[in-house]
């Protein structure tokens, strides 16, 4: 498997994603109606996007499966290279005029992520990372973090699973809040990745994240040299098979993990 390859055709497929989404997104959201019982949306944008992606992954790679947001599974599952899909990261923000949303594209091998593409379709900014390769931004510009100590708390970001209610992650989010100098909650988890892989936050904290958008950013963060564990401190499990409980984490910078790790251990 020819991986620059891959990362190339995933790029250009997710800018002309980008391309759809920034052009029909002038002057309303099409088609904006409920997804499901817990207050998402879904809109036309969305599908068009979807749509747009699998015919450009699955004419590369025809013999791939495919997992993606609005879709589900494409293909057999199980097989040794699935790609996941989504296609509007932060259609919530898109629905109220706020253009804080991306696209995003992983590639797993068994089950493990080794390409990653996130897009930004407002600035046409692209971030990828290819396993053991390094992670990369506009013309190439290899990312890698300084660690910057703060006097005041740290600048984190936080997401939960669609299905986690309020309840069950409000110790969490609480202490978080009391701790943190500013809590972000962007509606967009893949836009929090790449603004840690860049330096821009501390820390990113996810409860029960979602299995869609978690690989590609995850991985970009991890070779742009973000550390990732689990909540307990414990190693971060990268597969997306399992329940939603293996994808909570708490990311930052190595020198920088004891002291968030610290910070949501007291919950």
């Amino acid at each position: 498997m020819d991986l620059e390859h891959a990362r190339q055709v995933a790029a250009q497929a997710a800018e002309a994603a980008g391309r759809l989404l920034r052009e029909g997104g002038r002057g309303g959201t099409p088609g904006a109606r409920p997804k499901g019982e817990n207050g998402d949306v879904v809109t036309d944008l969305d599908v068009a996007s979807e749509k747009l992606l699998l015919e450009r992954i699955l004419t590369a790679f025809p013999d791939h499966s495919v997992i993606a947001e609005e879709s589900g599974l494409v293909g057999a599952a199980g097989g040794e290279w699935t790609w996941l899909i989504d296609p509007l990261d932060g259609t919530n923000n898109v629905a109220i005029g706020l253009p804080a949303y991306v696209v995003g594209l992983a590639l797993c091998h068994h089950g493990r992520p080794v390409l990653g593409v996130v897009h930004e379709p407002v600035p046409a900014h692209t971030w990828s990372a290819v396993l053991g390769r390094g992670a990369h931004g506009p013309s190439g510009v290899r990312l890698a973090p300084p660690y910057r100590p703060w006097r005041h708390g740290p600048v984190v970001a936080w997401t939960q699973g669609h299905g986690v209610s309020r309840a069950a992650a409000h110790p969490l989010k609480m202490r978080l809040d009391l701790g943190a100098r500013r809590v972000l909650q962007l509606w967009a988890p893949l836009l929090s990745w790449v603004m840690l892989a860049r330096g821009d936050i501390d820390g990113f904290v996810g409860y029960c994240a979602e299995a869609v958008d978690l690989p590609a950013g995850a991985l970009l963060a991890h070779e742009a040299g973000i550390e990732i564990r689990a909540l307990d401190g414990g190693p971060f499990l990268w597969g997306v098979d399992g329940p939603p409980e293996d994808r909570s984490f708490v990311a930052g910078h190595p020198e920088a993990i004891p002291a968030l790790l610290e910070l949501v251990g007291s919950a």
